[in-house]
């Protein structure tokens, strides 16, 4: 007989490994006990040593899949002669770590019992079991137990407790437990916060709501959802108007996978990625909408061959699309820039003039959680926005000490490391409103309270303006603490060496819109060395000027003009008669002419932008990003000439995008169609790519930034390097967006923290 104390370490705790473990140990018929710890699970088991030995193996073999452990330490411990197997209470004493999964989407049992006429919690919008259900957005404190969430409030029944307790429910220890005596329940309120229905009849009203083409706001799992008729051109025009969102894609909420399959094209993976317990929004192919059962109105995502596609992730929502028997536009409960509603009174406040009713529940929301967004790549999964179904889950940082990144100031995250791992806090949204402000300073408390962490450091981007950058500053000072502020294209390459776990010397070719130079530029099209906590610039993209600055974003028209400003003077508007009005290109041309407000930039994605004006292809855009997307749609997949894109011999290398600019005018002048156009000028940047990693002649390159969200582009320089043999690398779990930032400036701070202490680096 033996006895062996074992602490287990990592997502543990909320994906039912205290039941796991239970049964495990009593199937061998080992005695002993396990408990939640604040950094883990702590488990002591009793019995013959063989069958001690197999339960060990099976901790690491047979886990419950949304488990995820890192560590597993086992020591012989003196046998206590025991005859039982118990799940005792939580120690909270111990420090807390990373222990708690991402918020999991309906179980295919539970949907069976909302589904079964009879059953105790038939058509009942908040069931779950071990296996599913909130988490994080439920979550107060570690360890986690009911009196520890926001479930707190609801006390289980005698049915519930039953099932709690007995070892052979899969609600064995749940503890989110509820069913309709004891549970959260729902109403419908009017837009001036007066009820109207409660529980099914919520449910009916709201779904009668939706198919008389008017717009709900439903309190859903980590905040409010806006949801219309996603195959009613009215009904998505009444939406755009009211929320303020003129172009940009809406997400799509199908009733079911084979109603989907009817609108795009789903593949076996891209199935399991939308049924699969995180759930996200799937960008996917769409289908020709003639002669479909169901079609998707045009204007839900104007001019674009993707869907953001997504299946109901809570048996409410569910319940809610079986009603109203059509796909549903699913988008974040807010206006435009401004961060997700949670509380009901607030969104009454909030979004009262956008929705006609709003249907909510009683059951508290922690922290504000949005809809992940995902695509499939032929390498597998890529997150482009990573909330719901993926936040918090962390990645291991070896060696690091605690630190605190606070991102940037679009598509804001925070990133704290504590016990040598990273939790990278849910999608913020853009942090530029005064309320996106206080989500930031509410989230950064929120994940320093809840990991009773104290960090030795902080990490901030280098542009002094953001919201992060002045909390930083301000937190850095109260805590008497060291802020390191970290280069944009610094912390998007470094992002993605710490998810792949990389040492020494990559090249990193970040491209995006824009971030802060050390030189006080606004770079973007950049390539760096990247080495500990280190960076050289080793190549760009030639400088051109921004007419009115962040006004660009919205007109790319105005990076057309500063391109052409840069070879041509006065002469660039008569390339752009169409795009100015004679009076306002005048006046831009005399800004560029002085400088004014015209800010430098070697920013790809101002070039993307530009080229698409010149192509033909936009001239203006709704939202960030527009016109890029569109050239990348334009270009489609067929491979064409590259036009000229030189690379100079400098230290940094320019890539001068003059001869570029001039072959594409030439195409132009000549009647060539603007898909060519925009094929020739994805191909250059492959080319240029190559070019550039052949020159510096590292065996491995790490691609980041938002202009590698584009597909196209992203094959392109891939197939480009490997035919090279270069070693390819991109984010895969965190995004290639700014919403990598923290944890790049993280790992920036972790490797500076571990050089200062080298002693060969710094030999006393």
């Amino acid at each position: 007989m033996v006895r062996r104390a074992i602490t287990v370490h990592g997502v543990v705790q909320g994906v039912g490994f205290r039941p796991f473990v239970h049964a495990a140990a009593t199937a061998r018929g080992l005695a002993g006990w396990v408990r939640n710890r604040a950094d883990g699970v702590r488990i002591e088991v009793e019995g013959p040593a063989p069958a001690v030995e197999d339960f060990v193996k099976a901790l690491a073999c047979e886990a419950p899949p949304a488990a995820c452990l890192t560590r597993v330490n086992v020591s012989e411990v003196p046998p206590r002669h025991e005859h039982a197997f118990l799940i005792l209470d939580s120690d909270p004493d111990a420090p807390p770590q990373p222990t708690v999964p991402a918020d999991l989407a309906t179980c295919p049992e539970c949907l069976e019992e909302v589904a079964a006429f009879g059953e105790r919690r038939f058509r009942y919008p908040f069931t779950n079991c071990t296996r599913c259900g909130p988490r994080w957005t439920l979550i107060e404190s570690l360890p986690y137990d009911r009196p520890r969430t926001s479930m707190k409030r609801f006390v289980p029944c005698a049915d519930c407790e039953a099932e709690y307790r007995d070892p052979g429910d899969r609600r064995f220890h749940a503890q989110p437990i509820a069913c309709p005596t004891c549970g959260p329940r729902v109403s419908m309120l009017a837009s001036d916060g007066s009820r109207l229905a409660e529980d099914d009849a919520a449910l009916r009203g709201a779904a009668e709501t939706l198919r008389e083409g008017r717009v709900l706001a439903l309190r859903g799992l980590g905040g409010f959802h806006l949801l219309v008729d996603a195959t009613s051109p009215e009904a998505v025009a009444l939406l755009r108007q009211r929320k303020r969102r003129p172009e940009k894609p809406f997400a799509v909420m199908f009733p079911s996978l084979q109603v989907l399959r009817s609108c795009c094209e789903v593949s076996p993976e891209e199935a399991a990625v939308l049924t699969s317990p995180a759930a996200p929004i799937l960008l996917l192919r769409r289908r020709a909408s003639g002669g479909a059962a169901v079609s998707v109105a045009e204007t839900v995502a104007p001019g674009n061959p993707w869907l953001g596609a997504l299946l109901p992730y809570t048996p409410l929502h569910g319940l809610l699309l079986e009603a109203v028997g059509r796909p549903l536009v699913c988008t974040s409960g807010n206006l435009s820039d401004e961060p997700l509603c949670i509380d009901s009174e607030e969104a009454l406040a909030r979004l009262h003039g956008v929705a006609d009713r709003f249907l909510i529940h009683d059951r508290p929301i922690v922290r504000p959680v949005d809809d992940s967004v995902a695509r499939l790549t032929p390498e597998g999964l890529q997150v482009l926005r990573r909330a719901r179904g993926y936040a918090p889950l962390p990645l291991p940082l070896p060696g690091a000490p605690c630190l605190l990144g606070l991102g940037g100031q679009l598509k804001g995250t925070v990133a704290l490391c504590v016990g040598e791992q990273v939790v990278v806090s849910q999608h913020l949204g853009d942090l530029g409103s005064l309320e996106g402000a206080r989500l930031l300073e509410r989230t950064v408390a929120d994940l320093l309270r809840l990991l009773e962490a104290r960090p030795v450091a902080l990490a901030c981007d280098l542009h002094p303006d953001y919201a992060s950058s002045r909390l930083a500053e301000r937190l850095s000072g109260e805590w008497g603490v060291p802020l390191m502020r970290v280069q944009h294209h610094h912390a998007h390459v470094a992002a993605c060496v710490a998810e792949h776990g990389l040492s020494g010397p990559v090249l990193g070719l970040a491209w995006d819109g824009a971030g802060l130079g050390t030189d006080g530029a606004l770079w973007g099209g950049e390539a760096l060395v990247v080495e500990g906590a280190g960076f050289r610039r080793v190549a760009h993209l030639r400088p051109f000027s921004l007419p009115g600055g962040e006004r660009a974003l919205r007109e790319p028209r105005r990076a057309a003009l500063g391109l052409l400003h840069e070879v041509d003077g006065a002469g660039a508007l008569m390339h752009l008669r169409e795009a100015f009005a004679a009076r306002e290109g005048e006046v831009l041309v005399a800004m560029l002419d002085r400088g004014l407000q015209s800010p430098r930039t070697t920013s790809m994605g101002r070039l993307f932008d530009a080229v698409a004006t010149l192509s033909g292809i936009r001239a203006q855009a709704g939202f960030e990003g527009q016109a890029a997307m569109a050239l990348e749609f334009a270009a489609g997949e067929g491979e064409e000439d590259p036009y000229p894109l030189p690379l100079g011999d400098g230290v940094p290398a320019v890539a001068d995008w003059e001869p570029l600019v001039r072959a594409l005018l030439s195409d132009r002048t000549r009647g060539v169609p603007p898909p060519l156009m925009a094929a020739r000028f994805h191909a250059a940047l492959a080319v240029l790519a190559e070019s550039i990693a052949v020159r510096v002649g590292l065996p491995r390159v790490v691609l980041s930034g938002g202009c590698f969200q584009n597909l196209r582009l992203l094959r392109n320089v891939q197939a480009r390097l490997r035919t090279r043999g270069i070693e390819v690398l991109w984010p895969r779990q965190y995004p290639p967006n700014d919403g990598g930032l923290s944890l790049g400036q993280v790992a920036v701070a972790a490797r500076w923290f571990e050089e200062e202490h080298d002693v060969s680096r710094h030999p006393r």
